[in-house]
């Protein structure tokens, strides 16, 4: 492993091919509905489905995995767990890694050489740790501003010098200070979840079969009745949208307010053109009131775990089937 990633860009690399391992598996097994052993020939994809049905089980076979497959078909698949479980195994691994380059690298927490602590900004997460230093608003005032990706000459002074002066390497227990990064992994796979993991699978599954599509930061906007906004996806471009596609993971608590949301943006930009196919792929906790009533607005209200499903409907409308399209929705403002 190049040790000048930061466990940011590890947990990141790892989230991406959990999300590819999956996106497999789910269409080999018709979105986990018909899964066989064969579809479970490595390490990664038998954690994703283990861990989404709740099982721990350390390096089961595929075969074990189908087992607890068929007996928990009644519980829904939790796609996060799923997903992160391996993304964690894999972080604690790097994290272990790093404290032991930091602990050689410092003659076992005896000389924090400023020098070293530039050339090494990755092990930033760690040394807070040992510094016991546990936010970046506190870091800041006392060293300066650092990132993992970067620490300056006159920082990595400062820095070298609080260590000095905190870290006593007779207390140094490897296992405390593993413990303590764990807030440090969950806020970044927190983070992953939230800005990877659900529009990446999507994202993958447009790629798969080779659909045209802009994310939302590669267009200006989507024009409404009421407001010019931008969706999560269009296709095939922003200057003749034929489909766009929201993403939405919600809990229960805040199904309605979300709810309420998603449909005035469909109405919004479905009223000022007939001919666009509305898609809203969810997960978390929605009520079945919320899907019930937000189908009445999509065209398809589908959830991330049949994404692969929905893009041979979407590919079959780009294509001129407009069967595919469910609602026509007249919504226009016009002068008293």
């Amino acid at each position: 492993m190049d040790p000048t990633r930061t466990l940011y860009q590890v947990a990141d690399a790892e989230i991406r091919r959990c999300i590819d391992v999956y996106l497999r598996l789910a269409q080999q097994s018709n979105g986990l509905t018909a899964l066989l052993p064969e579809y479970l020939p490595d390490d990664r994809a038998r954690v994703i489905v283990m861990a989404g049905l709740g099982v721990t089980v350390q390096k089961p076979t595929a075969e074990e995995v189908c087992s607890e497959w068929q007996r928990r078909q009644a519980l829904a698949f939790d796609l996060e767990t799923g997903i992160t479980a391996g993304v964690y195994t894999n972080l604690r691994t790097i994290a272990e890694t790093f404290y032991d380059e930091l602990s050689a690298g410092t003659d076992g927490f005896t000389r924090f050489e400023p020098g070293y602590l530039a050339e090494n900004p990755h092990l930033l997460p760690m040394l807070q740790h040992l510094g016991g230093i546990f936010s970046k608003a506190k870091l800041k005032a006392l060293v300066g501003a650092v990132s993992d990706n970067s620490i300056s000459k006159p920082a990595a002074e400062r820095l070298s010098k609080l260590l000095s002066e905190r870290v006593d390497p007779a207390h140094v227990v490897k296992g405390e200070i593993l413990k303590r990064l764990e807030a440090t992994l969950e806020g970044i796979v927190r983070d992953l979840v939230g800005r990877v993991l659900l529009e990446s699978i999507v994202d993958a599954a447009l790629r798969l079969r080779g659909l045209p599509f802009l994310r939302e930061k590669q267009y200006d906007s989507l024009a409404g009745v009421v407001y010019d906004f931008r969706a999560d996806f269009i296709l095939p471009d922003a200057s003749s949208p034929k489909v766009f596609i929201e993403v939405r993971k919600s809990s229960s608590r805040h199904a309605s307010l979300y709810a309420k949301d998603k449909m005035f943006s469909a109405i919004n930009w479905k009223g000022r053109r007939s001919d666009l196919l509305a898609v809203l792929v969810v997960d978390g906790d929605w009520t079945r009131e919320t899907l019930r009533i937000m189908a009445n607005v999509f065209d398809y209200v589908v959830p991330i775990g049949r994404v692969d499903e929905l893009m041979h409907s979407i590919e079959a409308y780009l294509k001129g089937d407009r069967r595919k399209l469910k609602w026509l929705i007249e919504f226009r403002i016009s002068a008293a």
